[in-house]
């Protein structure tokens, strides 16, 4: 797959979550939202925490906290972060002295998660646009790295596993949901968002 097709990728999924930034309804076959977090295990009393604009744009595919734990002072990174679900929960476990940065590509999902961690008042959380491919972060930054749902639509997998591990302090983790398709279906001819 080339530039041109990454970027026509990129453009696709931009797309679907410009929609999702408005709403999520109708465009996931699975749960989502605050019954899609819960039906995933996540406690409810730290779902209840999460600002509802955020809670009703949770569309991950798993609990990556599942496969361990956030302390308090964690160094999080939230891989694709959308509205901010993950990030949030990242911040509640890592408490004031912990730092949790969460990056998406969709400057849409991006303002929705600024806006829940205004109303959160959470002070130990960033948000930035940015690819997987290319983190704007230095080496050895964080503790873990979270994806739920994201590693399967990245164009360029060998780069972004490269920049995550690169990000990742010795000793580092990638807690990661995702999806893929099981059997002898054929993927589509024609991408859904190719025109």
């Amino acid at each position: 797959m080339g530039s041109h097709d990454h970027s026509i990728v990129r453009r696709g999924i931009a797309e679907k979550y410009r929609e999702v930034a408005v709403s999520a309804r109708g465009l996931f076959k699975y749960p989502i939202g605050e019954a899609g977090a819960l039906g995933l295990g996540y406690p409810p009393a730290l779902v209840a925490r999460v600002p509802d604009l955020v809670r009703a744009r949770f569309v991950g595919v798993g609990n990556p906290f599942a496969l361990g734990g956030i302390a308090p002072g964690d160094a999080v990174l939230d891989l694709g972060c959308g509205a901010g679900f993950d990030t949030f929960m990242s911040a509640f476990a890592a408490g004031p002295q912990g730092r949790v940065a969460g990056i998406d590509l969709s400057p849409e999902m991006l303002a929705i998660a600024e806006l829940g961690r205004a109303e959160a008042r959470l002070t130990n959380v960033e948000f930035h646009e940015a690819i997987i491919e290319a983190l704007p972060f230095p080496d050895a930054s964080f503790d873990i790295a979270l994806s739920n749902g994201v590693l399967n639509l990245i164009p360029d997998k060998p780069a972004a596993l490269r920049e995550v591990f690169r990000v990742l302090k010795p000793g580092g983790r990638l807690q990661a949901c995702d999806m893929g398709l099981v059997g002898e279906a054929r993927p589509p001819d024609k991408a859904p968002w190719s025109d």
